[in-house]
């Protein structure tokens, strides 16, 4: 991941124009919302109701099946190549130190995708059901709506050292957080918006352990509320998880940004985004003041994200099962 010298060095005009860039580039011009509407009608509600049911199970799902999809766009592009599994010819994302032991709900995505192979067989993409899966998670969590643009067809190739270099780790500054979202064609906004989806979700010890230790950014109470569940030791714990937002990790709101004004974000990478640095400050005290705001960027942020990088036209493939090629 490329460094900046200072976060001085870029300016929110640079940063807003890589947006338009993304936007008016690439093959994103290929996505439509209707994409589906004649060859596959049964494609929303059937995807819907699954996801309905799986959060139902366990309210955390929602915020994996959103995590797969952050992981997968930012690692050449919205393909769905983090879904692949291994095999002894093949090294996929899943085991990349971002995502081993991590990374879930994988069995959710097969479900949805052996539904529609029997309502549409061979016709919806597994990228295409992921964007959507992401977009249903946070509506049914209690978050934003959008419309997701479709088209995208499947990854036959991945890359471990990818996912390895631009996933960014928890222990990122905001300068590393800034230089990773411009290389990816996002700008500021999309940044702390998209953080935002720390609203919702876990975070092992091991992610979080230096943080309510060592850190001098953190509210003290808070601090030591996270170390009863998360030993100082390495080795002791480190698979303890909390809520990434500690007062309502299973409801979509606009909590987060109000944790981070009283530097009780939970990873390093969170508080960064309120450090006194005035870059991202601004935006984190307009979503805690507004959650309307947030949600409106939110969506636009997850729309910008999914025009990443998609293989249209006859690039990629469509699977028929999420996990393997289909010359597998």
């Amino acid at each position: 991941m490329q460094k900046m010298a200072s976060p001085s060095s870029l300016s929110k005009a640079v940063l807003t124009l890589a947006c338009v860039v993304l936007l008016i580039g690439g093959t994103s011009a290929q996505l439509s919302i209707s994409y589906y509407a004649e060859s596959c009608p049964k494609l929303f509600p059937t995807v819907k109701s699954i996801v309905q049911e799986a959060i139902a199970e366990e309210a955390r799902m929602g915020a994996s099946l959103l995590r797969l999809f952050f992981h997968d766009c930012f690692v050449n592009g919205c393909d769905r190549s983090n879904l692949l599994d291994d095999t002894p010819t093949f090294t996929g994302e899943k085991n990349a130190i971002p995502n081993k032991n991590s990374l879930r709900g994988f069995d959710v995505v097969d479900k949805i995708k052996s539904a529609m192979e029997e309502v549409c067989p061979g016709i919806v993409s597994c990228a295409d059901l992921l964007a959507i899966i992401s977009r249903d998670s946070v509506e049914i969590l209690g978050g934003p709506g959008w419309d997701v643009k479709l088209g995208r067809r499947d990854a036959t190739t991945t890359s471990q050292a990818a996912a390895n270099n631009n996933l960014a780790p928890p222990t990122d500054n905001l300068n590393a957080l800034i230089s990773n979202f411009q290389n990816h064609g996002l700008c500021l906004k999309d940044l702390v918006a998209q953080y935002g989806a720390h609203t919702v979700g876990q975070a092992r010890c091991i992610n979080f352990r230096a943080r309510i230790y060592n850190e001098s950014n953190i509210d003290s109470s808070f601090a030591h509320v996270m170390q009863s569940n998360c030993p100082s030791v390495t080795g002791n714990g480190d698979n303890n998880t909390d809520g990434l937002d500690y007062q309502s990790a299973t409801s979509f709101d606009n909590t987060y940004f109000l944790n981070l004004m009283k530097k009780r974000g939970l990873l390093h990478s969170d508080q960064q985004l309120f450090n006194g640095a005035g870059y991202t400050d601004s935006l984190v005290r307009t979503y805690a003041k507004s959650q309307d705001t947030f949600f409106k960027d939110f969506a636009a942020a997850m729309i910008n994200m999914g025009d990443m990088k998609p293989l249209t036209g006859s690039n990629g493939e469509i699977r028929k099962n999420c996990r393997r090629v289909n010359n597998y």
